[in-house]
C-alpha cells in the first residue's frame, strides 16, 4: 500500500444549515458527528481519536456524550479556515503511527447567531499581531484585511471585478441544486456588479455567508475502511503551507501568493497525479478572490492568469474544472471548510446532489487567517 494512502474518509455528516438559532455550536458539532459516524457504519464508541474545530468543543465533550471508553488521541489544528483540511493530515499521521483506527474531524459554528465576525477574530490568537497594529487603524473584519490582496492582483495583472463575479454566479448555481443550501436564488454578473461595496474591490456577493450548523468527517485506517458501510475515499496526498509574513498581510513581500503555494507541489507529488487528473475541486471560498488566487497557487494556471481561467463557465459542472459543487461558503454555508470535505467525499462516492459525471479524483483546499493553506487530493476506493 502506498504510504500516502494509509487512511480514507469513511463517513461524512452535516446538520441543517441555518441563519438564526438558539442552539450551541457544540450541539451542532455533536449532531454532525453522529451523522458521520452512522454514515460510516460505526458506533460512537468505535471512535478512538478526535480533532474538533478549535472553537466550542474539547475531547472531554466527545468522551462524555458518546461514551468513548478509550480515546487515544485528541488535538486541534488552529489554522482558521485551513483547519479542517489540515486536520486530515493530523488524522493520517496518528493512524499511520498506529495510535488510532477511526479519527473524527468535527466542526460546529454559530457564525450567524454568535456575534459579529470582527469581535470573534479579535479573540483568536493568530490575529494578535494585526489586533495590536492594524485593527486600531480600522482594519477589523476579514473583508478589510483581504481586500488589499485582491486590489494588488488587479493592479499587477489587470484582473477585473467581473471575473470575480463569474465565481459567485457559478457557485450560486451549484447551491441552487442543493437541498441543504442557504442561498438558492440564481444571480447574474450584473447582480454581482450592483451589489454594495464592502471593502473595495470586494462587493457583497464576493463575500461568504455567516452560518449556523455543523459538519463532520470520519477518517479510518485503510485496512479498516474496506469493511465499513460506504465506499472508502482514499487520501492520496495532504499537506499544509504557511505564507511569508504569516501574521500580517501588509508586511508580506508578495500579497498575491498564499501558503497553499508551498503545499501544492508536495501534495501533487505525493499523490502521483497531474492537474489534468483532477475531476472536481472543492476550493475554500471565504471570498471570490481567494478562490481565484488558490487556483493559481495550485498550478491550474500561472500567477496573474486566474481571471481569464475562471471565465465563461470554466468552474461549472460541465466546465474545465468543476469547483465548489455544493455552493461553498459563498452560497451553501460557512462551515469553515468542513462542508467542502463532505462534498468531495460525496462527489467521489457518486452521491452528490450536483454530481460531476465519473468523478474519480478530486481535491479540497483550506484557507485560513492571513494566508495559511491546506490541500488534500483523494480518489474513490
Amino acid at each position: 500500500m502506498p504510504r500516502q494512502e494509509a487512511g480514507a474518509i469513511t463517513g461524512v455528516g452535516e446538520t441543517k444549515y441555518l441563519r438564526g438559532t438558539d442552539r450551541t455550536a457544540l450541539s451542532f458539532q455533536l449532531e454532525a458527528s453522529l451523522n458521520a459516524i452512522r454514515d460510516a457504519g460505526l458506533k460512537p464508541s468505535d471512535i478512538d481519536g478526535v480533532i474538533p474545530y478549535g472553537h466550542g468543543a474539547v475531547a472531554e465533550d466527545f468522551i462524555t456524550n458518546f461514551g468513548i471508553k478509550d480515546l487515544r488521541f485528541s488535538a486541534t489544528t488552529p489554522m482558521g479556515g485551513a483547519s479542517a483540511v489540515a486536520s486530515i493530515q493530523c488524522a493520517l499521521a496518528v493512524i499511520q503511527a498506529g495510535i488510532c483506527k477511526h479519527v473524527l474531524l468535527s466542526l460546529g459554528r454559530t457564525g450567524y447567531s454568535g456575534g459579529r465576525i470582527g469581535t470573534r477574530v479579535q479573540q483568536m490568537p493568530q490575529f494578535k499581531v494585526i489586533g495590536e497594529f492594524e485593527m486600531p487603524l480600522g482594519a477589523i473584519a476579514p473583508a478589510q484585511l483581504y481586500a488589499p490582496m485582491a486590489r494588488r492582483h488587479m493592479e499587477l495583472y489587470g484582473t477585473t471585478s467581473r471575473q470575480l463575479a463569474e465565481i459567485a454566479v457559478t457557485t450560486r448555481y451549484h447551491a441552487s441544486l442543493q437541498a441543504n443550501a442557504t442561498m438558492k436564488n440564481p444571480i447574474t454578473i450584473e447582480d454581482h456588479q450592483s451589489s454594495r461595496m464592502i471593502s473595495d474591490p470586494l462587493r457583497l456577493l464576493d463575500c461568504s455567508l455567516e452560518s449556523d450548523g455543523g459538519a463532520a468527517v470520519v477518517i479510518s485506517a485503510a485496512d479498516r475502511a474496506r469493511d465499513l458501510a460506504k465506499r472508502p475515499i482514499l487520501v492520496m496526498g495532504v499537506a499544509e503551507g504557511h505564507p511569508d509574513s504569516p501574521s500580517a498581510i501588509t508586511q508580506r513581500p508578495d500579497l498575491t501568493t498564499l501558503g497553499l503555494a508551498k503545499a501544492a507541489p508536495k501534495v501533487f507529488e505525493m499523490a502521483g497525479v497531474t492537474h489534468a487528473d483532477i475531476d472536481v475541486a472543492e476550493v475554500y471560498d471565504c471570498f471570490t478572490y481567494i478562490v481565484m488566487c488558490q487556483l493559481e497557487d495550485l498550478g491550474f494556471c500561472k500567477k496573474g492568469e486566474g481571471g481569464a481561467f475562471v471565465q465563461d463557465g470554466a468552474l461549472g459542472l460541465n466546465g474545465r474544472l468543476p469547483v465548489n459543487t455544493h455552493g461553498g461558503l459563498l452560497s451553501q454555508a460557512h462551515m469553515a471548510g468542513m462542508n467542502h470535505i463532505v462534498e468531495l467525499a460525496r462527489q467521489l462516492r457518486g452521491e452528490a446532489a450536483a454530481q460531476v459525471p465519473d468523478a474519480e479524483i478530486g481535491l479540497v483546499t483550506g484557507y485560513g487567517d492571513m494566508g495559511d493553506g491546506a490541500l488534500a487530493i483523494m480518489r474513490r476506493g
